[in-house]
């Protein structure tokens, strides 16, 4: 397989540092083979081996919906930072549980987490992503402000709605499927409990691993 570079997004005050070491320690229990680990954020400190770049599109991060990470598509940006191969991007929102190793070891040119939406009709969700290097540079050339707000969107524009526009057979990982989860979503069984088969859990929309530290499987698994 091609090289692996995983990378996460951090603005805002949401979540800080510790957060991406909490990631970053659980991508490196559960993962046999090798990889590089990028935090693109405006903070000015990274755990360490942890690469850290500044978001190049900052003003992006002032808008909801998460439109400054799409800057991943451009050519030009996979070049610059070194992304060749396979990139993940995955939400600092995220419980690692078991070996992610199957996950991620797929061939198509673009695959992204869906059914994880229990009332946005988008299928996508963008918590979970992997793309190979010069896929879909359309997701970035194409976009602007007024092209997004011009599409269906739900309570505003975001880029995994601009995404399905773009690629709307996109290949996906079922959430619910193959041990991966979003919590209290479709496909999470009733209660609170860990599903068996879990490699991973996100906490998308209002929900964090902040908010559920109480439970026994997220202090296990969501440490430094």
């Amino acid at each position: 397989m091609e090289a692996l570079t995983i990378i996460t997004w951090m603005w805002g005050r949401k979540y800080d540092i510790t957060d991406v070491a909490k990631l970053y320690s659980g991508l490196k229990r559960n993962l046999k083979q090798k990889f590089r680990f990028v935090l693109f954020s405006n903070w000015p400190a990274a755990p360490t081996g942890v690469a850290r770049y500044e978001i190049e599109d900052i003003g992006l991060t002032n808008v909801p919906g998460c439109f400054a990470r799409l800057r991943m598509f451009d050519p030009k940006f996979q070049q610059h930072y070194g992304l060749t191969g396979r990139t993940v991007c995955i939400d600092l929102d995220t419980v690692i549980t078991g070996n992610l190793d199957p996950i991620f070891d797929r061939t198509e040119p673009f695959v992204i987490l869906q059914g994880a939406n229990s009332t946005n009709p988008c299928p996508y969700t963008g918590a979970l992503m992997m793309f190979r290097a010069g896929a879909y540079p359309e997701l970035w050339k194409d976009f602007s402000l007024a092209a997004v707000k011009a599409i269906p969107f739900y309570e505003f524009p975001d880029d995994q709605g601009w995404i399905w526009h773009k690629i709307p057979d996109a290949a996906g990982w079922k959430c619910g499927e193959n041990g991966i989860y979003a919590f209290c979503k479709p496909g999470w069984p009733r209660g609170f409990g860990l599903p068996l088969d879990a490699r991973m859990v996100t906490f998308n929309g209002w929900r964090s691993p902040h908010k559920f530290h109480y439970l026994d499987w997220v202090r296990k698994n969501w440490v430094e």
